[in-house]
């Protein structure tokens, strides 16, 4: 339960650093926003053009009795759009963070060097394409398990009382999960640390983790709630990737000092 409590604080602290820092936090909203545009769209193209999508992909219901084939295409087009849904709230954070790859690694190394004692931060050391194919390759990764979890909640959704009670509960917890992992990729790529490794890291720590992502989670359900929390988000991952790493983190250094006039990103 300490960790859980320790996780939630990573991700206020997060938020309050990104506060502090306004320059920052209005070129992290730009990725968010884009992001935003992109899915609100294949969304709206999927509630106009879904219905005959699956009236396309299902020719064998042509010759069915009303209202059946009604009722089986409609019932196919809502659990369509419903399943886009959900995947589009799993994979926000990996699109968002590609999209905005270069300024999440300056804001991470940022925040790297205020906390650090000694005012330094871990750099990669690779080039620019080099870090965004590793980023988007690993974040494929994450996509593809967290769609497979996706579709067993989705599935498991339909069992009576369960489906409408524990289920729900599960999701927000597998989703804060892998949150974390592709908010936290951001500073422990940067250390070298590969996605199975990260994935084991993580896993060591899960109350930790469901303490950050969980919360999160939840507030991405809000409209709009992603695209202004993702820069803290970033912040407070890094934080935790430094706590993960056992590295040690000044508290009440440079990181609680407003941003200076002039300093650039």
């Amino acid at each position: 339960m300490r960790d859980l409590g320790a996780g939630f604080r990573y991700l206020l602290k997060g938020q309050k650093w990104v506060g502090r820092h306004g320059r920052q936090y209005g070129f992290g909203l730009l990725p968010g926003l884009i992001t935003l545009v992109l899915y609100a769209a294949t969304l709206v193209a999927l509630a106009l053009w879904g219905a005959d999508l699956v009236g396309w992909a299902t020719p064998f219901a042509d010759d069915w009795a009303d209202p059946w084939a009604g009722l089986f295409r409609g019932f196919l087009t809502a659990v369509l759009f419903a399943l886009a849904l959900l995947l589009s709230v799993l994979t926000f954070t990996a699109m968002t963070l590609l999209i905005g790859q270069p300024f999440y690694e300056s804001l991470s190394e940022r925040v790297d060097r205020d906390v650090s004692p000694d005012g330094t931060a871990p750099e990669s050391d690779l080039p620019l394409w080099r870090e965004l194919w590793i980023s988007a390759r690993d974040s494929l990764r994450i996509v593809a398990r967290a769609a497979v979890w996706a579709v067993l909640l989705f599935a498991l959704g339909f069992v009576p009382v369960a489906g409408q009670t524990v289920v729900p509960v599960i999701g927000f917890f597998v989703t804060g999960f892998f949150l974390t992992e592709e908010l936290t990729a951001v500073a422990l790529q940067r250390r070298g640390v590969e996605v199975r490794e990260r994935l084991a890291l993580l896993r060591s720590r899960k109350t930790l983790v469901w303490g950050f992502g969980t919360p999160l989670a939840l507030a991405f359900l809000v409209p709009f709630a992603a695209v202004f929390l993702m820069p803290g988000a970033v912040a407070g991952a890094t934080l935790m990737a430094r706590d993960l790493m056992g590295e040690e983190t000044e508290e009440g250094g440079v990181a609680d000092k407003p941003e200076e006039e002039g300093v650039g990103t």
